[in-house]
């Protein structure tokens, strides 16, 4: 009987472990992941130009792209740079 209770007591760990995992991914990892997904869409949208997509929270103007406090230079060549202003 203890080494069930064991095995149970590793497998309540074990399941907590991936469950604290997960939240702290959707807590802090995947927000970043998304805007900068939404800011590299609207910029591959707009090309340079004016773009706005309200549902999402995103505007283009000028080569800027902009969600919330982020913002990224769509003209920019160096690769994936989003910066705040």
């Amino acid at each position: 009987m203890k080494e069930a209770t064991g095995e149970l007591n590793m497998t309540v760990v074990t399941v907590v472990a991936i469950a604290a995992v997960m939240a702290f991914f959707y807590a802090f990892v995947w927000p970043t992941i998304r805007t900068s997904l939404q800011l590299n869409t609207a910029c591959s949208t707009a090309g340079g130009g004016t773009y706005s997509d309200g549902e999402n929270g995103v505007s283009c103007a000028g080569g800027w792209c902009y969600i919330g406090t982020r913002s990224k230079n769509c003209l920019e060549n160096s690769g994936n740079s989003t910066t705040t202003p």
